[in-house]
């Protein structure tokens, strides 16, 4: 049986470490599960592996995307399945690491994810129609058509709503129809084990602060003006990412550093906490406890004690 293993967790939990030292005993080959780190030129502020750590073992679905591109789940599946190929090709293990809970699972279970690209002018409209009426209404016309997705999308969410009208707009099926009977989470593959790592929840949001300074030290609002001073514009996909929304904000409107610093990490303790949930309603996810001053060596030998290949 081909084997797959997917290691998640929140942000900050320290998951490029272990699955490094994990790729190394096991002979594996990475595959990023980040919808940020997928974009060129996004580096800081998506935590991307550094060169030393790329040089260890191989990683992959890193830098594949134009910062200006629309790149979707659907784009992930098909460019992560063949490097799974290629990596098994290689006598490799893959190994995906990453908190995109939609992304592990487009990996780990089996989907029926519709492949409609994204449609520039029917979302334009549609975002017109937010400007107008508000998401609420919007989220009426949903109901009307696919009454089963608006339950799950909330009246607000006006991103999510679209692209469910643009789902039925572009099939004339409802976006509902394309989930499995176990809903979005799908059917485990044959061969899959997910593996959850999580600390204790104060030493994992000082390790977000942490973070998060290092990011500014680093340079991480320099990336954000380079990359609107190349074109890039600040309604793209990728800068409404997490901390990127936030600088450019800040570099548009005027809010205070302090403040839009203050942001970032409280909202990014908040995509903790989703991240969290979202894998822990997962009951295929089997979790590791990262004690305080464990090594990613010292975690790797525990995981492959459980990991069989």
């Amino acid at each position: 049986m081909e084997r797959l293993i997917a290691l998640v967790g929140p942000t900050a939990v320290g998951k490029t470490a272990v699955g490094i030292a994990l790729a190394e005993r096991l002979g594996g080959e990475l595959i990023s599960a980040d919808a940020v780190a997928v974009y060129k030129k996004l580096d800081i502020g998506s935590a991307k592996p550094t060169k030393a750590e790329q040089a260890r073992v191989p990683f992959h679905l890193i830098d594949v995307a134009e910062p200006g591109d629309d790149f979707t789940v659907t784009d992930f599946e098909d460019q992560a399945s063949q490097a799974i190929t290629q990596i098994r090709g290689r006598g490799k293990l893959p190994i995906v690491l990453g908190g995109t809970g939609l992304y592990v699972r487009a990996l780990t279970s089996a989907l029926s994810i519709p492949t409609v690209p994204p449609q520039p002018e029917f979302r334009a409209a549609r975002w017109a129609e937010v400007d107008e009426h508000g998401a609420p209404w919007l989220h009426e016309k949903l109901a009307a058509i696919d009454p089963v997705a608006a339950t799950k999308i909330l009246p607000g969410d006006g991103k999510r709503i679209i692209r469910a009208l643009e789902v039925f707009e572009a099939t004339g099926q409802p976006l509902s129809s394309f989930h499995t009977p176990e809903g979005v989470r799908g059917i485990l593959k044959p061969g899959v084990q997910i593996i959850g790592l999580d600390r204790d929840r104060e030493v994992l949001y000082q390790r977000i602060e942490q973070r998060v300074d290092q990011m500014m030290t680093e340079g991480f609002l320099e990336e954000i003006k380079a990359l609107l001073a190349s074109g890039i514009s600040p309604g793209s996909k990728s800068m409404g990412s997490l901390g990127y929304r936030h600088l450019v904000q800040f570099l548009c409107d005027g809010v205070t550093l302090d403040n839009t610093i203050a942001m970032i990490k409280r909202d990014t303790r908040r995509y903790a906490k989703r991240q969290i949930s979202w894998f822990r309603n997962d009951p295929a996810v089997h979790w590791l406890i990262i004690q305080e001053g464990e090594s990613a060596e010292d975690i790797a030998e525990r995981l492959e004690i459980g990991i069989s290949v």
